[in-house]
């Protein structure tokens, strides 16, 4: 639970395993990228601040668009962001920024 280096393989097997990691791993930059790259659902269980990150958000919405549910409220109104998630997955549409659900680009990407 608070040992990185046993964290750091749990997440790269399945990345919904940082949900049983300390708090402090869940903040830390690398597990956390390591375990949205496995699966992109695994951005639910980060810390807040890593939920504002782009980089991190980037990839959990590469692996699964429908993770933006989970993205800190700027980066569900980000269209490069939200463009990567309903490309990732159509369904992706209902978590974005109003504004987007009604942008004819972002709409035909999903």
């Amino acid at each position: 639970r608070a040992d990185g280096d046993i964290v750091r393989v749990a997440v790269t097997q399945d990345g919904r395993a940082l949900k049983y990691a300390a708090n402090e791993l869940k903040a830390d930059r690398n597990i956390v990228r390591v375990a949205v790259t496995q699966n992109g659902m695994a951005l639910q269980y980060a810390a807040n601040e890593l939920k504002a990150d782009r980089v991190i958000v980037h990839a959990a919405m590469t692996q699964n668009g429908l993770a933006l549910k989970y993205a800190a409220d700027e980066l569900r109104a980000d269209g490069d962001i939200v463009r990567v998630a309903v490309t990732q997955d159509g369904r992706a549409l209902e978590y974005a920024a109003r504004e987007f659900r009604a942008n004819r680009d972002i709409v035909l990407a999903a």
